[in-house]
This record gives structure tokens, C-alpha cells and sequence, in this order.
């Protein structure tokens, strides 16, 4: 034993060595190899083993095969030897065994059935095709029948035999009607796999004269038809006696009443069936019960669960398929049929058997004289098949001997080889289910290497991939392959490389530097032959800007971005899809160079869309979702349940979101009765909710629809629901407003919110309103009045309580009762007037006023405030009277005392005070005289420099136009402005107040100076305004001022500098705007107020000069204006009143919210200060 085993070791070892010989021998499909190589035939093609014909066509079989020398064809038929040439029907084709039969000019098919076989040979060897087994299809006609009708009971079970004929092969059966229509199927009424039509159970609607069987015998495309079979579908109660006399127990199915029963089997009969099907086939099993109600079906594998993947169900779950059916499918299956009254089943034992099947198919072998192989031939089957084998179509037992070779069961050992030794070997598995046939050469070539890949080939790929470099060989014996890199490179070897059986060079992962020239070395014992070929590696194309996920509206427009980046020797095409399919054929779809837009997107624009760059080597892609979105469709199906007098269940079917979840649903109402076409909002629910219980109103025709709302918007409104008309009520509710006002002094006006068209709650609808004066003890008068919404009470006293209620009622009764409020009748005019009014002036503009209230029962009506009129008699500095216009101001509610703001100082006012309520005003209070103090004044109306001389300048001004009091002095401030714009030493001038001009004397020639003007009051200094000048340089240029003005060069001249400034102020301005300082901007610091420039907070020290009002002429490039006069400041006060006046507000204590303040002109600084002289241009500016 232990030496048998050690054989058996040898063996395997041996035929694992060659196997791999084998698989490196096997001979090329080159074409020129071929044409040079001597090789046995290969069958390349032939017909199916069975091979059903059109008996009204040719019959053609086919063997084709290949072979060096090419090989010639014969064939057998049923076993012997098939002469051609002596049937003129039979041809072969040109260079093929194809054998064509005519029988189509009277020859008949049925002559020409058997078992063919062709045999294809050279010198080399004989290779076989399998047995063909020819047969004409058949599609007989249905023998003739008489087919008597059917009469059957309502709920009995009922079949229709179909019956086909046989055919070759067999038909197709399916059920129509007498136009063609296939006849419904469906749980109750099925076609099981015999062709025949189950009826769980009949109903009426199953009463029909054409029922028809067809068969369809696809292989000569001809459809038979069996007779029309009637159904007849009674219930027993209109059976007659005569009717039932005239059947016969065969034609009438069923005797028992019309009642429910468990189910029972129609097929297959019986409690257990047995199935034998074949591997690899589709395993069908059916089931089919009737039963009333119809029962449902349910299949179980008893001791293990039904293949996933594999198994469907068919004819509504009675019929069980499983494909490719295998060994481990055997078992026993169960179907159970159910219904509500019980349950039956069947057990079906599947047994799988296995026609041969190959595990190792025998392979052509090509070795070198001198060499061992071995051919191999294992297949498996159930039962398991029997292996034989035969050499050129010949049962190697009686074939010619060959010592090269051993036949050991399923394997053919060759050892020491001969070129003698070459043949065609056949190897045939068969058990009782089928056989397998295959042919394998055995080719004993003696061939020096060749390398069949064309030489200098260029091989291109994308850097970090596998490089395959083929080296394609073939040399008898086999030879070996080695590579090199580069002209003088040494051999490749290590984890860099793969060295592939078929000659193949892989580098696994390429760079850069894999580029090259690489070559391929192929030797055995009869020779050497090498072969070049080139790498390049490209850099990959990357999507560097990749589409993105965009959610659009219906309507708008989306861009997808898709930029790459590439390998410049590469010329990459950019593809967009959609869905993995085409762009749709739309003009909206634009395709740019790197992005894809779409213009006014669809719904049917959602989807995926990839962005596809394609090289010569490579592809990429990105793909981004487009989701369009829109208002949701409207719900739909709106139902109205729980109908109750006060509330009813709507539910409805939510509409289509459009990619955006809806958020709630609004619920609207319609009162076909009093609002036809007219929607009122009732309530919202969130948008998971389908249903919602709905409040109601008594006597109200009520209609209703949904509208579905998301983030884009609101849907059109549903189809409206079923009108649902609720029962009338008594008002459950009174009107709501009810006031008791009076239009005159004797009345009383009662007015109300009427009640909406539904809170009637039914017809009739009225109010009942009451009324009685508070505190004195009267009975409630009553009036019911119905339309209106306001009574009218005449004949009161004026302005006292009332206690007010108004009632609603129907013609179903009254509403509860409803709460009581107060009214007053009618106002009256007040009728005294404030007293002991008294005035106190708080400042030259600010006034307060004090008053005594008025009784209240003076008032007669609700007190709204008090009044005070005041106008200004006349200005005391002015003596003369003015317009006189009056003032008021209101201030709310029992006040005593009052703020007046914005009076003018140094002015005479009078004043009256007069309490006011809903009527109007009552009497004014004696008018009260009081007189404002002085105050500061404003600023001159103007200040003038003229006649400059050498060192003098003329200054004229004109008066306050308010100097809010009597004035007693002018000051003239002034100092020079050296070249530096320093500041010199400030001069002060006190002037008398009634002098309107000053001559300065005294002054530098050729200085600029800078003047501050202000008048005086004994309060204080006013406003200022400010002014610069310059004297001249000489008294000729003086004289000839006027007339170098008229000279045209002087005009032109002046025009020049004028350019110049204007260039220079926009450089200027320019420099700011970048943040800069810049020489007129610190001369303009220069020229600033000394009294008004900014301390800093930290040292006390000045701070940057910030542009002043007074100094906005440095601003526009001229210090004074062309007319030597300045424009007065705004110094107007804005009159904020304190009271509920047309011009102010007050707080509640009547003293004044706003500010009254006026714009001053700042004090001119004292002392010395950097100053500069004054640019010529400045100066020329000042001549003119």
C-alpha cells in the first residue's frame, strides 16, 4: 500500500510539471505562425447536438474546422458512412465540411432525420464533431372534438382542458377570446403549466362563449386554435326544475349550495409528487388550489430556506421557479394553500441529476521531440459519467500502438515524444442524461524561438498603473524569456517586476522614470531572437474643479463646473451625462469649455450628471446631483368622516412634494350659503399630518380644500371637498365693540360689532339691546332691532353713565347673556375757564406756565387737556409790531402747568389758557402779558474788506438780523498769516454798536490777514464770522489794477493760473483719498482759529486740525469771496414745542423734549501762532 502511494505521489507531481508545460506550449493565433506551423485539425464550428429543422427550408449542418495542411471532411450517419456523392440533394461547401440538404424543390425533411457526425483530417491527425441529431419540428393540427358547454354552480371550482397536440417542439399555450384579447388571469382564474385554465371558484362575471386554447409552435411561427368552450355560471336559486332535469350529471358541475369551504388541491393530486430535473435547468413546481374565498399560496423547502437570488414567483406565488438549479436544491418542497376556513397542502421531493459536465477539459499540447505531457480529462455528473477516450475518431484500444504514450483512466501520459507521435485525441464523458465530446491535439514540433509582437511597438499609459510589455513567443522547446532595460542596460529582476509564463513584463506601478526603450530576450537549444519596444508615462488627467451638488427651482438656470488638468501630449474631450445616459437633445443644454448650464430647469432635468474626460489612456470622471425643486402639487381625495354637528374628520392624499418636504398644509373653508366663491382660512397642521378634526359652526354650508405649502411656496388649492351643510343653534357668542357714546348733548349712541355671517348660527338673526343710567336705580329698557349695527337713545342728560348690554338671538333663542359695560351720552361745550394763570420765565426762550383746574362738573364731557394760545405782541429791540400769529399747544389729561419753548428774547407775548374735551373748547382765561429777556445776538448779516493799499484795508458790516436785545458793541479780531502759514500776534478792536465801518491802518504790505467779527448784547458775544485779506505790495500796482485787469495778456494770464489750480486741487484731492497729508492741508492747519483748535485728552496739547464751517473757503481754493462779502451763518433756531402743539411734543410734566441751540462761530485764538505769507497765486486771487 505504502508503495502504491508513493506512485501515486510521483504521478501527481509529474502531471502537475507538465500541465504547466502544457499551458506554456500552446501554439499562438498568429496567422503567420499558422501558416508556417504544421498543426492537427480543430473543430471551429459545428451544429447543436439536437438540432430540430424547418421542414420548409434547407437543412444545412455545420462542421467547420482548421488545420496545417488544411483538412478534408467526411461524415457519417446513424453509425456508417454518409456518401455524398450519391445524393444529389446533399453538397458541401467550398473549404468546409458544412453539409447542405435541398429539399425545398420536392425533397422532404422526414427523409434526412438521424444521428451525423463529421470527421475532419490531415496528415496530422483526425478531430470529430459531436453526434448531430436531426429532426423536423412538428405542429400538428387539434384532432376534431365536440366541445359541450360548461354549466357550473357560482363558487364551485372549474378546469378547462386545453389538450394540446404534440409538437416538435412543444408549443406555446395561452387563452384569448374570440377578438384576440388575452383572457384575464389573476389569483382566482390562472393557466397552469399543462396549458390547462383553473378556477379557484366561478363567479357570474365568468359566464362566456369563447374560451379558446391556443397553441403557438414558434419554430415554424404557426398559432392552432382548439373550439371555443361556453362557460355557463349559475346559482342554484335561479336553476329551474326544467333545467336540471335536462342535464346530466357530467355537465353540471357541482351540487352542493352556494358556501365558503377550505381549500383543496386541483394539481397536483395527492398529498406528495416527485420532480427529477437537470443542473444548471430552470426548476418549475405549481401548485394550484380552489376553495372559497380563493386561497392564497405560500411554498416552503422543509429543513432549509429557499435560495436568494434565485427563486421567483409566478402566476400570482403558484408556480415556484428556481434557476440554475444545482445538487444542493434537492429536497422537499411544500406548498400551502389557505384561506379563512383552513389550509391544505402538497410535498414535493425534488431530486437534481447532472448530465456531464466538464471539470478539466483536455487542452491541445505542443511539445519538442525528446519531451513528456500529459493530456487530462475529468468531467462530474449525476450519475457520475464514464470516461473513454479514442485517437483520430478511433477507440484508442484498437488504435495503431504508440510506446510514447499510457492511458491511465481519465489522463493520456506521453514521455519521450516523436514527431509520429502527433494525433487528435477524443475524450467522451456520458452518463443516461448526455455526453461530452472534445477534441486535443497532440503536435510534436521541433522550432527555434520567435517573438510574435511586432517589433519597436509603443506602448503609452498613465503614470501609477501597470505597464504591460508583451513579449509574445512561441518555440519548440519552450523557450526562455529574459528582459532588459535600455542599449546597455543589465537584466531586470526583483519586486520592481513581474515576469509573466506568457512573456509578459509588468511594472506594477509605472513612474515617470519607467519611460524607456526595454528589450526582450527569447532562447532555447535551437536559437536566440530578441525584440525592442518603448514606454512612455504620461501624467494622469485629474478633474481639479469638480461638479457640485446644486439644489435649483423649477424655472432658474445651474452650471456645473467640471475643469481638468492633463498631460500635455494628451488631447482630452470633455462628455457630459445625465442618468449615466446622453444629454437630452435640448437648446437649454449649453456645453462650455469647462461647464455644463441649463437654462429654465424642468422636473425632468433632476438627476445625476457626470462630467467625462476622456484621453487616448485615460478616463475621469465627477459626477454632481441636480435636485429641482418647486411648490408641492395639490393634495388630492379630500374625505369627510365623523360627521358631527359641531366638528367633521377631513382627511386627504398629500400631492407630489417636488424634492422639497412639505412643511404643513393650510385648511380653507367655503360658505356656499351666505359666501359662495369665497375661501376663509380655518386652520394649518404640520405637513406629516393627513388628517385633522375640524371645528364647526352651527348652520353653515361648509366646503373645503388643502393647500400644501414647502420652503418654495404654496400649492394650488386641492379640488374642493362634499359639501357638508351643519344644523342651526342659538348664537353661541354676543357681539363684541359695544360702546356707549353720544353724538349730541341729549343722545345716547349705542354701537356694536356685528356678528359674522356664521355666528348666527342659524336664520333669524337679531340683537336685543338694553340700557339704563348707572347709579339710580332704573329698570332696563329694551329694543331688538335686526341689520343694523348702532340704536340711537334720544332725550338724555347730558354727559352722565349709562350701563349698556347687547344680545343676540335667532329664531332658535337667545344667546347668553352678555356683559354689561358703561357708555356717557352726549358731551356739551365746557363751561368756565382756568383761573389764576401765572407766567415764569425760565431763559430768554423758555416760559412756564401755572393754572388752577377747572371743576369737573364745569366740564360735561371726558377731560381731554388744556390749551394755552400765545402770540408774540411785538420785538422790544425793533419797537414795531409785526403779523401777529398764534401759537397752541395742548397738554393731555388734569395738568395745572406747561412748558412754552422757542420764544424769541427780548419780545413781548401775550397768553390764554382753555380746557378742551370731546366737544371742543371751553372759555379762554383773561390773556396774560409777560416779556422775554435779552439774549446773545446773531451774526452780522455780513463782513466786507475793500480798498487794500500798502497798509490799509476798509472793512463794512451790516447789523444782527436778530439781536435779540439792545446792542452795545462790535469786536474785530484779526492777525497775520506769515509765509509758513503760521499765525501772528491776535489784534482786538472793541467798535461802538452804531458804526457800520472801519478803516484799518498801520498793516504790513504784502501780509494776509485773517479777521473775526462778532456783535455784543449785555448778556454776551454773539456769533462770529470770519474773513481773510491781503494788502499790496506797491501803489503802482495798485494804480494799475484796473487797467492790467483789462489787458488781454493779463486775461489770458489768469486763465493759465486758473488751469494750474484747478490741476493742483485735483492732485490735491486725490492725495486725501489715499490717506495722505500734503502742504495745503498743513497750511490750512496753519490758518485754523488758535481758540478753537482740539485738546487732546491724554496731555491737553492740540490736536490735528479737523475743517471747520468758518473755514470752508480755504477749501474751494479762495479765501474770500469774489465780492469781498461773507454770507451770514445759520444760526435759526428750530421751535421744538413742548406741548401736543402742531410743532412739539411734551413730557408729562410739560417740560420740553427737544434742544434749542444755534451754530456759533468759534473765538479767535489768542497769542502767536505759525503762520506763513501767502502764496502769490493766493495773492493774485485777492487783486481780482
Amino acid at each position: 500500500m505504502m508503495t502504491k502511494k508513493t506512485i501515486s505521489a510521483s504521478r501527481a507531481s509529474l502531471i502537475l510539471f507538465l500541465c504547466q508545460m502544457i499551458t506554456a506550449l500552446e501554439v499562438p493565433l498568429d496567422p503567420i505562425l499558422l501558416k508556417e506551423l504544421s498543426q492537427p485539425p480543430t473543430i471551429t464550428q459545428q451544429s447543436p447536438k439536437d438540432y430540430i429543422v424547418d421542414p420548409r427550408e434547407n437543412i444545412v449542418i455545420q462542421c467547420e474546422a482548421k488545420g496545417k495542411p488544411p483538412p478534408s471532411f467526411s461524415w457519417t450517419r446513424n453509425g456508417t458512412h454518409f456518401d455524398i456523392d450519391k445524393d444529389a440533394r446533399v453538397t458541401v461547401k467550398p473549404n468546409s465540411g458544412t453539409l447542405v440538404i435541398n429539399i425545398m424543390n420536392g425533397g422532404k425533411a422526414e427523409a434526412y432525420e438521424g444521428v451525423y457526425q463529421c470527421t475532419a483530417r490531415n496528415e496530422r491527425g483526425a478531430a470529430i464533431s459531436n453526434n448531430i441529431v436531426i429532426r423536423p419540428s412538428r405542429s400538428p393540427l387539434w384532432t376534431k372534438e365536440k366541445v359541450e358547454p360548461k354549466y357550473v354552480r357560482e363558487g364551485d371550482p372549474l378546469v378547462l382542458h386545453c389538450s394540446p397536440p404534440v409538437g416538435l417542439p412543444p408549443p406555446i399555450i395561452f387563452w384569448m377570446d374570440n377578438s384576440f384579447q388575452r383572457l384575464p388571469q389573476n389569483e382566482r382564474v390562472s393557466q397552469g403549466l399543462n396549458g390547462d385554465l383553473y378556477f379557484s371558484n366561478v363567479k357570474p362575471e365568468d359566464t362566456r362563449e369563447d374560451y379558446i386554447c391556443y397553441a403557438r409552435f414558434n419554430h415554424t411561427q404557426t398559432i392552432q386554435q382548439k373550439q371555443p368552450i361556453s362557460v355557463k355560471v349559475f346559482s342554484m336559486d335561479s336553476l329551474n326544475e326544467t333545467i336540471s332535469a335536462n342535464l346530466s350529471d357530467t355537465d353540471f358541475y357541482g351540487a352542493k349550495p352556494l358556501t365558503e369551504r377550505r381549500p383543496t388541491l386541483l394539481t397536483p393530486v395527492g398529498s406528495t409528487s416527485n420532480k427529477v430535473e437537470l443542473r444548471g435547468n430552470v426548476l418549475l413546481l405549481e401548485c394550484i388550489a380552489e376553495g372559497l374565498p380563493t386561497p392564497v399560496i405560500r411554498w416552503i423547502k422543509e429543513g432549509g430556506e429557499l435560495p436568494i437570488n434565485r427563486t421567483f414567483f409566478e402566476n400570482f406565488k403558484k408556480t415556484l421557479k428556481i434557476i440554475e438549479v444545482s445538487e444542493a436544491d434537492s429536497g422537499k418542497y411544500k406548498c400551502v394553500a389557505r384561506n379563512l376556513l383552513g389550509s391544505t397542502h402538497h410535498t414535493i421531493t425534488v431530486t437534481v441529476k447532472a448530465a456531464p459536465y466538464w471539470i478539466t477539459a483536455p487542452r491541445n499540447l505542443v511539445l519538442s521531440p525528446g519531451e513528456d505531457g500529459t493530456l487530462i480529462c475529468r468531467a462530474n455528473g449525476n450519475p457520475k459519467p464514464n470516461i473513454s477516450w479514442l485517437t483520430n475518431g478511433v477507440p484508442i484500444a484498437i488504435a495503431p500502438e504508440d510506446p510514447s504514450r499510457k492511458v491511465d483512466g481519465d489522463t493520456i501520459i506521453f514521455s519521450d515524444v516523436q514527431e509520429r507521435s502527433s494525433a487528435v485525441y477524443q475524450c467522451n464523458a456520458s452518463n443516461e442524461y448526455g455526453y461530452l465530446l472534445a477534441n486535443a491535439f497532440v503536435n510534436v514540433l521541433a522550432e527555434p524561438p520567435r517573438i510574435l509582437t511586432p517589433a519597436n511597438k509603443l506602448y503609452q499609459i498613465i503614470a501609477n498603473n501597470p505597464a504591460l510589455l508583451d513579449c509574445a513567443f512561441f518555440g519548440s522547446p519552450v523557450p526562455e524569456i529574459e528582459w532588459f532595460k535600455g542599449v546597455k542596460g543589465s537584466i531586470l529582476h526583483g519586486d520592481l517586476y513581474v515576469f509573466h509564463d506568457n512573456g509578459t513584463l509588468e511594472i506594477p506601478v509605472a513612474q515617470k522614470d519607467s519611460t524607456g526603450t526595454y528589450t526582450c530576450v527569447a532562447r532555447n537549444k535551437l536559437g536566440k531572437v530578441q525584440n525592442e519596444v518603448h514606454l512612455e508615462v504620461k501624467d494622469p488627467t485629474m478633474i481639479i474643479k469638480q461638479p457640485e451638488y446644486k439644489i435649483i427651482q423649477k424655472g432658474g438656470q445651474v452650471s456645473f463646473e467640471c475643469t481638468i488638468k492633463h498631460d500635455r501630449t494628451l488631447m482630452p474631450t470633455i462628455t457630459w451625462l445625465k442618468d449615466n445616459g446622453e444629454l437630452p437633445v435640448d437648446e437649454r443644454f449649453i456645453i462650455h469649455k469647462d461647464s455644463l448650464a441649463i437654462m429654465n430647469v424642468t422636473d425632468k432635468d433632476d438627476g445625476t450628471y457626470t462630467c467625462v474626460a476622456n484621453t487616448t489612456l485615460d478616463s475621469v470622471s465627477a459626477s454632481a446631483i441636480l435636485t429641482v425643486v418647486d411648490r408641492p402639487d395639490p393634495p388630492f381625495d379630500l374625505e369627510l368622516t365623523d360627521q358631527l354637528e359641531r366638528s367633521i374628520q377631513l382627511s386627504w392624499i398629500p400631492g407630489y412634494d417636488n424634492n422639497s418636504p412639505i412643511t404643513n398644509f393650510v385648511i380653507e373653508y367655503e360658505d356656499a350659503m351666505r359666501e359662495p366663491g369665497v375661501w376663509h382660512y380655518q386652520t394649518e397642521v404640520h405637513g406629516t399630518q393627513t388628517t385633522v378634526q375640524l371645528k364647526l359652526s352651527p348652520y353653515v354650508n361648509y366646503s373645503f380644500r388643502v393647500i400644501a405649502v414647502n420652503e418654495i411656496g404654496r400649492s394650488q388649492p386641492s379640488e374642493a371637498s362634499e359639501q357638508y351643510l351643519t344644523k342651526a343653534a342659538k348664537p353661541d357668542e354676543n357681539p363684541s365693540g359695544v360702546q356707549g357714546i353720544g353724538s349730541e348733548p341729549d343722545n345716547l349712541v349705542i354701537i356694536w360689532e356685528p356678528l359674522k355671517g356664521f355666528q348666527s348660527n342659524g336664520p333669524g338673526l337679531q340683537y336685543k339691546v338694553s340700557w339704563r343710567q348707572k347709579d339710580v336705580g332704573d329698570e332696563w329698557t329694551s329694543v331688538i332691532v335686526a341689520n343694523v349695527s348702532k340704536y340711537i337713545v334720544s332725550g338724555t342728560p347730558t354727559f352722565v353713565p349709562y350701563e349698556i348690554k347687547v344680545q343676540a338671538l335667532n329664531d332658535l333663542g337667545y344667546a347668553p347673556e352678555p356683559a354689561e359695560v358703561i357708555g356717557h351720552s352726549g358731551e356739551d361745550l365746557p363751561m368756565v375757564a382756568p383761573g389764576n394763570v401765572q407766567v415764569h420765565i425760565v431763559n430768554s426762550t423758555l416760559a412756564k406756565v401755572h393754572w388752577d383746574p377747572v371743576p369737573l362738573k364745569t366740564v360735561r364731557g371726558h377731560l381731554q387737556g388744556y390749551r394755552i394760545y400765545y402770540w408774540k405782541v411785538q420785538s422790544l429791540s425793533k419797537r414795531r409790531r409785526r403779523h401777529v400769529e398764534k401759537k397752541i399747544l395742548t397738554f393731555s389729561g388734569n395738568k395745572t402747568h406747561g412748558m412754552l419753548p422757542g420764544l424769541e428774547p427780548y419780545s413781548s407775548y401775550k397768553l390764554n389758557v382753555r380746557v378742551v374735551n370731546g366737544k371742543g373748547e371751553g372759555p379762554a382765561s383773561p390773556d396774560k402779558l409777560f416779556k422775554t429777556p435779552e439774549g446773545v445776538p446773531s451774526s452780522p448779516s455780513f463782513l466786507k474788506i475793500s480798498n487794500p493799499t500798502l497798509d490799509s484795508l476798509t472793512l463794512e458790516w451790516g447789523p444782527p438780523t436778530h439781536p435779540n436785545g439792545v446792542l452795545i458793541a462790535y469786536t474785530i479780531k484779526f492777525q497775520p498769516i506769515n509765509s509758513t502759514h503760521e499765525l501772528g500776534p491776535l489784534i482786538e478792536i472793541r467798535i461802538p454798536a452804531n458804526e457800520t465801518s472801519l478803516i484799518l491802518s498801520n498793516l504790513n504790505y504784502s501780509t494776509r490777514y485773517k479777521f473775526y467779527f462778532y456783535a455784543q448784547t449785555s448778556v454776551g458775544s454773539g456769533s462770529q464770522i470770519t474773513e481773510e485779506a491781503v494788502t499790496i505790495m506797491d501803489e503802482a500796482m495798485a494804480s494799475r489794477q484796473v487797467d492790467i485787469a483789462t489787458q488781454g495778456w493779463f486775461i489770458g494770464l489768469m486763465c493759465a493760473v486758473a488751469l494750474l489750480i484747478l490741476i493742483l486741487l485735483i492732485v490735491c484731492f486725490i492725495r486725501r483719498n489715499k490717506g495722505g497729508k500734503y502742504p495745503v492741508k498743513e497750511k490750512e492747519d496753519a490758518h485754523a482759529d488758535p481758540e478753537i483748535q482740539p485738546m487732546k485728552e491724554d496731555d491737553g496739547t492740540f490736536g490735528e486740525y479737523s475743517d471747520a464751517e468758518d473755514h470752508k473757503p480755504l477749501k474751494k481754493g479762495s479765501r474770500t469771496p469774489s465780492d469781498r462779502t461773507v454770507k451770514k451763518e445759520d444760526s435759526d433756531d428750530s421751535l421744538v414745542d413742548y406741548g401736543e402743539g402742531v410743532n412739539g411734543q411734551f413730557n408729562e410734566d410739560g417740560s420740553f423734549i427737544g434742544q434749542y441751540s444755534g451754530k456759533k462761530e468759534k473765538e479767535p485764538a489768542e497769542g502767536n501762532e505759525s503762520s506763513e505769507a501767502p502764496s502769490p497765486v493766493n495773492a493774485m486771487n485777492s487783486f481780482v
